[in-house]
């Protein structure tokens, strides 16, 4: 298993690590990520961040269709007490 690990205080031209431990043995081994590894990191934090706009879309997107219908409620004469006994 590999973690990978950005100790704090590290700069961007230091090398990035990852440490493999065998949990048979408690050998705890510390090397450079390599190139493959390096893109598909930052592939994930490019998904990871992708994924997150779109949560975030999909929320305001639902919010505001919400607040919409319930203007529309209104509009027809409903109290807010009524709009919010429909919400329920």
């Amino acid at each position: 298993m590999a973690l990978f690990n950005l100790k704090k205080g590290t700069t961007m031209t230091e090398a990035p690590t990852a440490v493999e431990v065998n949990c048979e043995t408690g050998e705890v081994t510390t090397r450079p990520l390599t190139a493959e590894e390096i893109a598909a990191n930052e592939a994930a934090a490019a998904q990871t961040a992708a994924n997150r706009a779109a949560a975030e879309a999909e929320a305001a997107a639902v919010a505001a269709a919400k607040e919409s219908a319930q203007a529309k409620l209104a509009a027809l004469g409903l109290s807010a007490d009524e709009i919010a006994a429909l919400s329920k």
